[in-house]
């Protein structure tokens, strides 16, 4: 039997309607080579998604693959439950340097969704702790997306990852999205940010004594087809959650680690948020890790004598040793390479690449965030996205349309000439997607 037939007898993919795979073959990858990935018959295609925006420095990056080698000698996994060790303290230290020390005591776990679910109950515990227990609902942009865990997809506005489990789901509330597709005849993207949060502003006004929190993604809605903003409505929802009393949290667990263009993506409007959730890109793509940094005066909320105050939330793989060394040395190259001011160079030819593409008739709304590009395509016939990803694997490049929205987000070590063959590849799989007579 072959590995696809195993993979296909044994393991449930995710996020994937499984009947599809009697038609669209699973690719069996065997090794990866910095920004490319190689299947089982040496066929090579080119990352551009970052293995679902995890990937930072390409696949096997000698400095990462060399730090886990040092800390395998060392140090595996130890409870972190009344013990610690030095990687955790080492990276919740360094990250907290990265906010100037606004924020700090990193909550660890495992996956992006975990960190939602964290900072939802951390700020819900909080204002139990000050006595304020009516303060217990949640408000987020329409079209969000945090993950899918119960918590999470209270806080999720993509019917089709949060409907099927509306019993298990207390939703909550949306307000209007600054997603800046959505301008007005003579709106500028600063004008569509300040409608959405007038429209905020409006909702915290009526609501603000029953509202723990305001969770956004900073810059970039994602999952929703690469909502992109201006940097205006955080400025304007950080003044508003701080004029009404609510927190502010910011999911960067897609947006961080320099993605946008700074390594936190809210640095781009000159705020910190009370909660920041990490996870994806913080371990170099290598190992399961996410976490949250919190201000002092939510950490000190929960000191004191009475166990219920404490946040009594675990994970079996909290703060593993591992993940830790991957994340010191993702921050390591980051130090290292000048990673943030070569970026700004791949951003640009990545905007000077799709400059072919744009012109096509069938595109519209081409728009980027630092190493995030995205165009959308809404004329396209139902099943778009699989025609495209099929093609552009052909062409041997990883591309995932969410619907009829094209991106990219390739690994930070791209090179020019990837760049050319990922454009290449995209406009020879939108010619193909979208002539259905093909298929």
């Amino acid at each position: 039997m072959s590995l696809l037939q195993r993979s296909l007898a044994a393991v449930w993919h995710p996020c994937t309607q499984m009947k599809q795979h009697e038609t669209l073959p699973l690719l069996a990858i065997a090794r990866g080579e910095g920004a490319w990935l190689i299947d089982s018959e040496g066929k090579r295609y080119l990352d551009a998604v970052s293995s679902w925006w995890v990937n930072l420095f390409g696949h096997c990056n000698p400095h990462i693959n060399q730090r886990l080698r040092e800390q395998l000698d060392k140090l595996e996994h130890v409870m972190l439950a009344g013990f610690t060790h030095e990687p955790v303290v080492a990276l919740s230290e360094k990250l907290s340097a990265l906010t100037g020390g606004v924020l700090g005591h990193a909550f660890y776990a495992s996956d992006g969704a975990s960190a939602t679910e964290i900072a939802l109950k951390m700020s819900l515990h909080y204002w139990r702790n000050l006595g304020r227990s009516d303060k217990n609902r949640f408000v987020c942009l329409a079209g969000s997306y945090h993950g899918e865990t119960v918590g999470a997809l209270a806080v999720t506005d993509i019917a089709l990852f949060r409907d099927a489990y509306a019993p298990l789901v207390r939703s909550a509330d949306t307000v209007p999205s600054p997603d800046w597709r959505q301008a007005r005849d003579g709106e500028t993207r600063v004008d569509v940010a300040r409608r959405a949060a007038a429209g905020l502003e409006a909702w915290l006004e009526a609501h603000h004594t029953t509202t723990a929190a305001l969770i956004v993604e900073p810059l970039v809605q994602c999952a929703t087809g690469m909502a992109m903003y201006d940097a205006e409505y955080l400025r304007l929802a950080r003044a508003l959650c701080d004029r009404y009393q609510v927190h502010l949290i910011a999911d960067e667990i897609a947006v961080g680690c320099g993605r946008t263009g700074t390594f936190f993506a809210c640095e781009q409007a000159g705020i910190w948020p009370d909660f920041l959730c990490l996870s994806k890109g913080i371990s170099g793509g290598y190992l399961p890790l996410s976490l949250v940094l919190s201000r002092d005066a939510i950490y000190q909320a929960f000191y004191a004598d009475e166990v219920s105050r404490g946040f009594l939330h675990s994970h079996s793989y909290t703060g593993n040793p591992l993940a830790c060394s991957a994340a010191l040395a993702t921050l390591e190259l980051f130090e290292r390479d000048e990673v943030l001011t070569n970026n700004r160079t791949r951003a640009r030819l990545m905007k000077d690449a799709a400059d072919n593409i744009v012109t096509h008739s069938a595109v519209h709304h081409l728009r980027q965030h630092g190493m995030i590009l995205a165009f959308d395509v809404p004329s396209a016939a139902p099943g778009f996205a699989r025609r495209f990803a099929e093609h552009a694997l052909q062409q041997g490049v990883l591309l995932r349309p969410i619907g009829n929205t094209v991106y990219w987000m390739p690994p930070y070590i791209v090179e020019a000439a990837d760049i050319e063959t990922l454009a290449q590849a995209s406009m020879s799989a939108l010619q193909h997607a979208l002539d259905v007579t093909k298929y």
